[in-house]
């Protein structure tokens, strides 16, 4: 008998929108269960090739920035019950760390980030497609507050990268996803109702396939 595959869930949405929030509240109401997490942001592009100068310039809201290629590589090992080693992100050297995470298969798989469904070939892995939908005022003052606090950026270094680089990439770019979306979430993770609901659409879909036995 053929094993059944794993349910791939995606969850996108642009920077400070909550869509991390999303993934994360999704994730915790299958704590209990053979669940996984994996971030877009782990699989940037490994930048040792270039000088450090150079690798300041990475614009990390475009599309090549990404190593697609090998994400979908590792979640096509993932939904094929083969354990991977997904890649760290060193953003202090804007480069790939040399530490690797070892990443079991799991049931169910949650793919989280602001241009996973850009690329058609990671959409056309995804049972459901999710887009969290945030106003860009609140989405820019939950950047700002995350750069000054955990990045040590200053006010105008944010502002200025938001207007230069994450809005006119948001505006090419991640916006235009939205129309590949099953489910839009308004809100991000202020949204419980929304995430009630889905993490509901998630456990049927997975006592369908019989992954895990129904509570």
């Amino acid at each position: 008998m053929k094993p059944k595959r794993p349910i791939v869930i995606g969850v996108a949405g642009g920077t400070g929108s909550g869509k991390t929030t999303v993934a994360k509240e999704i994730f915790k109401q299958f704590s209990d269960s053979s669940i996984v997490l994996i971030e877009q942001d782990a699989y940037y592009k490994n930048q040792d090739h270039l000088e450090f100068e150079e690798r300041l310039e990475t614009n990390y809201d475009h599309p090549f920035a990404f190593d697609n290629e090998l994400l979908y590589e590792h979640l096509q090992m993932l939904r094929e019950k083969q354990p991977i080693k997904k890649p760290l992100y060193d953003y202090a050297r804007h480069t790939r760390s040399e530490t690797v995470v070892p990443i079991e298969p799991k049931e169910v798989i949650i793919l989280e980030g602001i241009l996973i469904l850009e690329d058609e070939h990671l959409r056309s892995m995804m049972d459901i497609k999710v887009f969290v939908d945030t106003d860009a005022d609140l989405r820019i003052i939950r950047r700002l507050a995350r750069d000054i606090k955990e990045r040590g950026r200053s006010i105008d270094s944010v502002i200025d990268q938001y207007t230069s680089v994450v809005r006119p990439m948001h505006l090419q770019f991640v916006e235009p996803t939205k129309r590949y979306a099953d489910v839009i979430i308004p809100e991000g993770g202020q949204n419980k109702v929304a995430i009630d609901l889905m993490a509901t659409k998630i456990r049927t879909i997975i006592e369908e396939r019989g992954l895990m036995p129904s509570k």
